[in-house]
């Protein structure tokens, strides 16, 4: 009987001490993930907010954790920057290409009937104007370079008179692409006199690519500006299929080297340009950016435009 009590006695010792112990640990063990959730994540996208919630704690001060924006931005995509050449004179395809639903770069040549209405309403738009400066080709007819053009007879004090006078024409202006240049792109004086206004004034060229001999990059480099170039034509052949194509080929070169830079006209074809564009940017838009030259050349070149006026 004596040993049945103390028996009895031992397991009060020990069990009841080990009851409030497991009762207090039960008490501070939270209850199961997914307890609290609203019920709105069993609806349409719910379910990846669920895991999203699951899978994150809650950001401090009601911020949100950057974990969570990097799941959603898991990769960064590449960027395709689209120029559009030849605004200024009320070419076809003018109001087509300013209704693509996605950023692009106006290029606009200077001294236009519309010169000024078009890069106006592209900096309305939010878009990026280029400078669309026409400088002389090594082939083609005078006419089609347009006026104010930059010639390689001309002298030094001609050349820099040129550009400034261009720049100081089409408003809103970040930087300067060529218009034909074939001959001058390739013209080391010259080249250097159109840089230097550039560098003067914080802005960029972006080298056209109509002459694969041209020494445009390298020597901006040799100055600290950003060695910016076409990849791509979009409309070197008239129709809006050869543009899908080309299309296909600039999202090529974009998952390659993470960029690409591809240039289009207004102009007599200009709204097949436009219709193609349009069909590729349906294409394209899930595994590429469009951005504004501007965006591209700073994130690709670590380039900060400031726009210096006379």
């Amino acid at each position: 009987m004596k040993k049945g009590k103390r028996m009895v006695k031992c397991i009060k010792m020990y069990f009841y001490p080990a009851a409030v112990f497991i009762l207090a640990l039960c008490a501070a063990i939270p209850p199961a993930f997914g307890a609290g959730l609203p019920q709105t994540a069993h609806h349409s996208g719910g379910d990846k907010a669920a895991a999203v919630l699951l899978a994150e704690p809650a950001a401090p001060n009601g911020g949100r954790s950057s974990r969570v924006q990097s799941a959603e931005n898991s990769a960064k995509r590449s960027r395709v920057a689209i120029i559009i050449d030849d605004l200024g004179n009320g070419m076809k395809g003018t109001d087509e290409m300013f209704a693509l639903p996605v950023k692009f770069t106006v290029a606009v040549m200077p001294f236009l009937p519309t010169s000024v209405k078009d890069a106006t309403r592209a900096h309305e738009l939010g878009l990026d104007v280029l400078v669309h400066l026409p400088m002389e080709p090594r082939q083609g007819k005078p006419e089609w370079l347009g006026p104010g053009a930059v010639l390689t007879r001309m002298s030094d004090a001609e050349v820099r008179k040129s550009v400034e006078a261009a720049l100081d024409n089409v408003p809103f202006a970040i930087g300067i692409n060529n218009h034909m240049g074939s001959k001058v792109t390739g013209d080391e004086r010259v080249m250097g006199i159109v840089l230097a206004v550039c560098k003067e004034r914080g802005l960029f060229f972006v080298d056209s690519h109509t002459n694969y001999r041209s020494v445009a990059g390298r020597m901006a480099q040799e100055i600290g500006l950003p060695p910016v170039e076409n990849h791509i034509f979009l409309d070197d052949v008239h129709t809006s299929a050869h543009v899908v194509k080309q299309m296909r080929l600039v999202q090529e070169k974009a998952l390659n080297q993470n960029y690409c830079v591809t240039i289009g006209h207004v102009g007599i074809h200009g709204k097949e340009t436009a219709a193609g564009i349009r069909s590729g940017i349906a294409v394209l838009k899930d595994s590429v950016e469009f951005v504004g030259i501007s965006e591209l050349v700073k994130d690709q070149w670590k380039w900060n435009s400031r726009v210096t006026l006379p």
